[in-house]
């Protein structure tokens, strides 16, 4: 029973990537197992199943997992936002600041029509530049946010201070301290 799965059990730590000091928060470990995807899918399935959402949108790469599972749950659209050059069409970017370098995300020109009501989900937030730079690109395409939803949350890192205090709510469903 998925109200059972003790999700950040599942979730492994692996000192030093991508750069000494970081410990990364490796949800592979959560995904490999039925009944860890399960859970997280109908924890934030039942979370937005009243939200009258139009498209998930996700976040390159870990994301695309979590929110197209999503979004088949809820019966709605799927937005990959993704890095810099990958995106076949035409499309426009955001530039942002990691906590270990800078990095570019772009959407298609026609993946949100104005007034959709639009549900972002990624892997994890830690400083919130990740999501503040799709939180961009979703209002500049015209999407409306209904909220943000991650798996993980470094609150040490301050990232769901940072997009709660630019006026999206935000959903996790564990954190883990440091960084």
């Amino acid at each position: 029973m998925t109200q059972d799965v003790d999700i950040k059990a599942q979730i492994r730590t692996v000192p030093d990537f991508p750069k000494p000091g970081v410990l990364f928060r490796d949800i592979t470990t959560l995904l490999k197992r039925a009944d860890g995807l399960h859970a997280v899918v109908e924890k934030l399935g039942a979370a937005y199943c009243d939200s009258s959402i139009d498209k998930v949108a996700a976040i390159e790469s870990r994301g695309f997992i979590i929110g197209a599972a999503l979004a088949y749950k809820l019966n709605v659209g799927f937005v990959p936002i993704r890095k810099q050059g990958k995106l076949p069409a035409e499309n426009f970017g955001q530039d942002y600041e990691l906590e270990y370098g800078t990095d570019r995300l772009e959407i298609h020109c026609d993946a949100i029509e104005r007034g959709e009501r639009v549900l972002l989900i990624d892997d994890l937030i830690a400083t919130g530049g990740t999501a503040d730079a799709a939180l961009r690109l979703i209002g500049i395409a015209g999407g409306s946010v209904v909220g943000c939803a991650f798996v993980i949350d470094l609150p040490d890192l301050g990232g769901r201070e940072r997009i709660e205090r630019l006026g999206y709510p935000v959903l996790t469903l564990c954190e883990f301290a440091g960084h």
